[in-house]
Order: C-alpha cells, then sequence, then structure tokens
C-alpha cells in the first residue's frame, strides 16, 4: 500500500523488500537460536513430572523490535506522502487507503510495543499474551479497509455511470416545446 502511495516508485520498492526480508532472515535467525527446550522436570509437588515451559530468551523481543522499527519506517512514508499531496488529490479511494493505512501502522505499531514491553517484562510463558491478538486485529483491520475500498470504488463507478433516457422521454420533449 506504501509503494502504491508513493506512485510505484522503485527505490520505494527496493527500500521496503530489502527491510522486509532483512526483518524475516533477522527474526528467523533469532528464534531458531533463542529456542527453548522443554526439560522433563519433577515439579515442586513430589510425585508429579512433565514438560514444564522453562525460562525463555531474554532475545525474543528482538523481531518484534524489527517489526516496530519496520511499521514505523512505513508509517513514516504514509504520512510523508500524505502531507505531500493533502491538498492535490481529491480521490475517495486515495482517502480511504491513506486513512486505513495510518490507522493500520499505528495499531501494528501499538501492539509491537506491547510485545516488546510483555516479552521483557513479563515471564516467558506470558510473552506470547498479545501476539495472536495482534495478527487477529490486524487481519480484521486489513479487511475493513479492503471492504471500505471496495465500497468506495463502487460509489465512484456509480456516480460515473451513463444515464439512460429512454427516446420517448426525449421525443415528447421536442413536442412540448
Amino acid at each position: 500500500r506504501t509503494y502504491a502511495l508513493w506512485n510505484h516508485n522503485r527505490y520505494v520498492l527496493a527500500a521496503l523488500v530489502f527491510a522486509f526480508f532483512a526483518i524475516i532472515v533477522a527474526s528467523v535467525s533469532v528464534l531458531f537460536a533463542t529456542t527453548a527446550t522443554a526439560p522433563f522436570e519433577t515439579s515442586e509437588i513430589l510425585g508429579v513430572t512433565g514438560c514444564y515451559q522453562g525460562e525463555g530468551s531474554f532475545k525474543l523481543f528482538i523481531p518484534f523490535l524489527l517489526l516496530f522499527v519496520h511499521e514505523l519506517g512505513l508509517l513514516s512514508l504514509t504520512l510523508i506522502r500524505a502531507t505531500q499531496s493533502w491538498r492535490t488529490v481529491r480521490n475517495a479511494l486515495y482517502a480511504v487507503l491513506l486513512k486505513h493505512d495510518v490507522f493500520y501502522y499505528a495499531c501494528g505499531l501499538f501492539f509491537s510495543a506491547v510485545n516488546i514491553l510483555t516479552s521483557l517484562l513479563l515471564k516467558y510463558a506470558y510473552s506470547a499474551l498479545f501476539q495472536n491478538f495482534q495478527i487477529i486485529i490486524l487481519a480484521i483491520l486489513a479487511t475493513r479497509m479492503h471492504l471500505h475500498l471496495w465500497h468506495a470504488d463502487q460509489t465512484l463507478h456509480d456516480s460515473d455511470a451513463v444515464m439512460l433516457i429512454p427516446l420517448s422521454d426525449v421525443s415528447s420533449a421536442g413536442r412540448a416545446s
């Protein structure tokens, strides 16, 4: 979406693709390097044994930090384009895309910050508390944006529709005058 707002600029595309792949590679590397094993331990309750989730690594917040930085960059690019073209562009699709884009990135920033804080401040077992919630909320927001884009596009097509006037109305109007 940011690439579309920047009129398919190749440099913006190259920067976005490079940042995306760098974040994926770094996140996968961190996740594989810090994967905690579940040891077979005896519980504090005598006679109860099983697999317990051990302490996780401190580095598990790094993927969310990278996502936060990427979303901050996307939000910055979107806001720069919005300020550059806010007076010149009068398009309903553009307005819907811009409004939903900024809200989507703001929510992404918020949930990434929440996930960073929960990863740093809570125990490992609770650090994933908001991860699935972030995915669900962002999916709902993306679906909502697509629905509003579709409605705006339908409104544009409906307003551009050619009005058909039956020939009987034209011929009777000519006779009346």
